[in-house]
């Protein structure tokens, strides 16, 4: 005798079940983090957003359930798998992969970015497409010349990365430097971007 009382629900219940939910959950503002991943030519990206706007970007090779985890600590528990909220990002992405688009108009959310870092998070943006700065360039921009390592850090914890350009900064010689997505994508990015 089963002691199973409720029959297994097919693939298409499931779907219709967790959109209903998703729904829901956005509708009585019970959604806090909406979450989808997004496969690239830099890999899988997770993107994640809150009501105000995208809050990160993750690479597979930071462990996307360790970085859920983390917003669930930092920001908060209720999180969902919810790509609808992620619709017009994922668009930009690929659009930027198709070299249809060379910067990115999402509102975003810098809560996980303060002090030092946040203030190299947002000169970022200033890099435009196809740019470059060296480290030591953007220490001098964002008022502190000597806080080239700092830079390093900062971008290094950009919580948003391609979204805003942090690899577009490279060291002084002109080599790539380190990147949170790994040396290959960041090369990959700055090629792209060259072509």
């Amino acid at each position: 005798m089963s002691t199973n009382l409720f029959p297994a629900a097919d693939a298409d219940t499931l779907a219709r079940l967790h959109r209903r939910l998703e729904r829901d959950a956005d509708t009585h503002g019970l959604l806090d983090v909406a979450y989808r991943t997004l496969d690239t030519p830099v890999g899988t990206l997770l993107l994640a957003a809150t009501p105000v706007g995208l809050l990160r970007v993750a690479y597979d090779i930071e462990d996307h359930a360790a970085v859920l985890a983390g917003l669930a600590e930092s920001v908060s528990p209720r999180i969902l798998q919810a790509p609808a909220r992620l619709d017009t990002v994922m668009r930009q992405i690929d659009e930027y992969f198709a070299k249809r688009r060379t910067t990115f108009d999402v509102p975003v959310d810098l809560r996980l970015a303060k002090g030092f870092r946040r203030n190299v998070i947002e000169h970022l943006t200033a890099i435009g497409y196809g740019q470059r700065e060296s480290y030591a360039a953007v220490a001098a921009a964002v008022g502190n010349p000597r806080a080239v390592r700092a830079v390093g850090t900062a971008c290094a914890h950009n919580p948003l990365p391609v979204v805003i350009p942090c690899h577009r900064v490279v060291r002084s010689d002109g080599s790539p430097g380190q990147y949170v997505g790994g040396p290959a994508a960041k090369t990959a990015l700055l090629d792209l971007e060259a072509a």
